[in-house]
């Protein structure tokens, strides 16, 4: 068993090079960040896929024609400029459009044959639940490529383990996407993948699934639900890691800075998750080796750990910025703080506050809104009975057009455009946003002063 999950965080945090790197080291499990992986893929041929490490993947690709149409359609040969916006990638609705499914089960293989090229130890991929309609289609995607482990949390995500077995059984996996305003609270959408690619398809393995949850209440409601087998291990994630937090179980109060309190309910109860009898991992503020040793008294397995790898050099993040974030970490003047506002999801998002980002209210003010990359938006149904989409970081007028509420456009950023930005990916003029836990003592150790820096390799030597 592994004594640390490498963290799956943010979009194109977690590359394929630094799960790599993480699961060639004894007792890691190197995870590839799964979100968005469309959007992403397109942005980096068009940004000339330097080393032509994508191109390499998509040359392994089971169905070459695909492989072809997508490297045609958005591959730069050096890049486009600085100053010239992406090309759009189609945005998912509940009948996705044909070259969208490709690019997205293209996209999962890609990231996950990479994180794999070169040795036979574990890789993971995690996805969010909250972007449910993708998941069919990525999940069949990375299995193409072998994939080992599923991470997956922000939602209740007892669905994923029948999809993982339908796709290694060669059958159509469906998913119930939600769908608010309709009677029955979902509606059904199914992939046929003999039928869409008109050719064999490989067999592929189960993997193991982790779900990421909040509380030990979950985990033994996942159990009793599920069928024995289908859950390989829980992933225990405490609400000062990173990125998207549960929100507090019970009426939501604030404290002085505007922050969720989380209460006695959301306490975890280490001896009832012993009692499960499946492998867990606890994570948020573990990355230490007292904290290690620690989890393991609780009955864990060891920890996951995300943002001690998103500050290292093979990370994703943008290089000007993960220097700052470790400077100003390094001399404790880091601030990130627990924002229920920001993210168009509804979950708490934990937000670093630095200049120039949209951390800060004017830069978020001073932004034009638009929803344009689209991977947060919520279905909803429209009197006529189709499905629409709406997303609080979109124009005010329109979102409220749609039926949204104008209070929840009030104090929201754009996640998406945000997140693409911070690992430079990102539209000119579009402001970065970055994520990261509460703890971020590690650096002490790792870092000789505020200016140095550590790898992942470094990360690992420190844990163990």
């Amino acid at each position: 068993m592994y004594k640390i999950i490498q963290g799956g965080m943010g979009v194109f945090i977690s590359t394929p090079f630094l799960a790599k790197i993480c699961s060639n080291q004894p007792q890691v499990l190197g995870t590839v960040s799964g979100v968005a992986l469309e959007k992403v893929l397109a942005r980096i041929l068009q940004s000339g896929d330097i080393g032509g490490h994508f191109r390499r993947a998509l040359a392994n690709f089971p169905f070459p024609g695909i492989a072809e149409r997508i490297i045609e359609k958005y591959f730069v040969d050096g890049g486009i400029p600085k100053n010239q916006k992406f090309k759009s990638v189609p945005v998912f609705t509940m009948n996705p459009a044909y070259d969208l499914i490709e690019l997205t089960v293209a996209g999962s293989f890609a990231f996950v044959w990479l994180a794999k090229e070169g040795h036979s130890n574990h890789v993971s991929v995690n996805y969010l639940e909250k972007i449910q309609i993708p998941h069919i289609f990525a999940l069949f995607g990375a299995m193409l490529a072998g994939v080992d482990f599923v991470t997956m949390g922000a939602g209740i995500t007892l669905q994923i383990p029948s999809v993982l077995d339908t796709i290694s059984q060669g059958g159509n996996p469906s998913y119930r996407v939600l769908v608010e305003g309709n009677k029955n609270g979902s509606e059904v959408i199914t992939f046929e993948p003999k039928k869409f690619f008109q050719e064999k398809i490989p067999e592929l393995k189960r993997p193991g699934f982790l779900p990421i949850v909040s509380t030990d209440v979950l985990a033994e409601l996942m159990t009793k639900r599920l069928p024995k087998g289908s859950i390989q291990g829980f992933v225990i994630e405490q609400p000062i890691a990173g990125g998207h937090n549960a929100p507090p179980r019970g009426k939501l109060t604030l404290d002085e800075k505007g922050q969720p309190i989380y209460g006695p309910r959301d306490e975890v109860n280490f001896k009832k998750l012993q009692d499960l009898g499946i492998p867990f991992w606890v994570g948020g503020g573990f990355a230490s080796p007292e904290n290690l040793a620690k989890a393991k008294e609780l009955g864990a397995e060891g920890i996951q750990a995300g943002s001690i790898f998103a500050l290292c050099e093979d990370s994703g993040m943008d290089t000007t910025f993960r220097k700052e974030i470790r400077r100003l970490g390094y001399r404790n003047e880091l601030v990130v703080r627990t924002d229920p506002k920001a993210s168009p999801t509804g979950f708490p998002f934990k937000v670093v506050e630095l200049p120039g980002t949209q951390s800060e209210s004017s830069v978020c003010e001073a932004r034009k809104r638009l929803c344009d990359i689209c991977v947060l938006r919520t279905p909803y149904q429209r009197e006529d009975g189709t499905v629409d989409f709406r997303c609080s970081g979109e124009p005010v007028e329109e979102y409220v057009r749609k039926g949204g509420k104008l209070e929840d456009t009030i104090g929201t950023c754009c996640i998406c455009n945000g997140l693409l930005s911070a690992v430079g990916l990102g539209n000119p003029d579009e402001p970065p946003i970055f994520t990261l836990g509460d703890d971020f003592s590690f650096l002490r150790h790792l870092m000789f002063d505020e200016k140095t820096s550590y790898t992942a390799k470094d990360a690992i030597a420190y844990l163990l």
